[in-house]
């Protein structure tokens, strides 16, 4: 497998359009990009699919879990994927690749991003303890700053507006053309062509 790709996210319809859920949204939308399905697969506590980004072989996945236990099922799909070490210090690119929503990015951008902290991010938390590494692809999908004193969790849990709603959309499409350059050019000309753009 040359890629695992994760998008974070929790479970359920009534988290379906939420801010924190945008990571799994990019990952469906890859999928269904190059006609691969999603289905839950026993043991992985993911629904994952494999499909092919120009002859690459990617394993896709969203997480069953909810957010802050993303770990237990990155785990085994790291297993799953063949993948021993999450990234590949050679090649300075990484095998593993986590689609997740940033508080830290203004709403609607997109950055790629090799290893680093977790920026309070539970998800990614979840995903350090249980691989004891940080060592691995993000893709980071901004969704800006709650308004005035709200809460972090409560806003990663709402539904955006609708002005700000398609603004997503655009930076889930964003997301997932990361993902594709990944694949086929490599991290460093992804990164320049995502992070440099506006």
């Amino acid at each position: 497998m040359d890629l695992l790709v994760v998008g974070l996210g929790n479970p359920g319809p009534e988290y379906d359009g939420t801010r924190h859920n945008v990571g799994a949204d990019a990952v469906d939308l890859l999928a269904a990009r190059h006609h691969g399905t999603l289905s839950a697969e026993k043991g992985l506590r993911s629904r994952a699919g494999q499909i092919r980004i120009d002859g690459h072989p990617v394993l896709c996945a969203v997480p069953l879990t909810y957010m802050n236990e993303s770990g237990l099922a990155v785990a085994p799909l790291v297993r799953r994927a063949g993948i021993e070490q999450p990234a590949d210090e050679q090649a300075t690119t990484s095998r593993l690749v986590i689609l997740h929503d940033e508080l830290d990015l203004p709403s609607g951008r997109v950055k790629v991003k090799v290893g680093g902290g977790t920026a309070g991010n539970n998800g990614l938390k979840s995903i350090h303890a249980h691989l004891h590494t940080g060592d691995y692809l993000r893709v980071r999908i901004g969704i800006g700053k709650p308004p005035g004193r709200q809460p972090g969790a409560d806003y990663v849990l709402k539904r955006p507006g609708k002005e700000e709603r398609e603004i997503l959309r655009i930076a889930i499409e964003v997301a997932a053309d990361a993902v594709e350059l990944i694949a086929t050019v490599g991290v460093e000309a992804a990164m320049n062509r995502i992070n440099t753009a506006e």
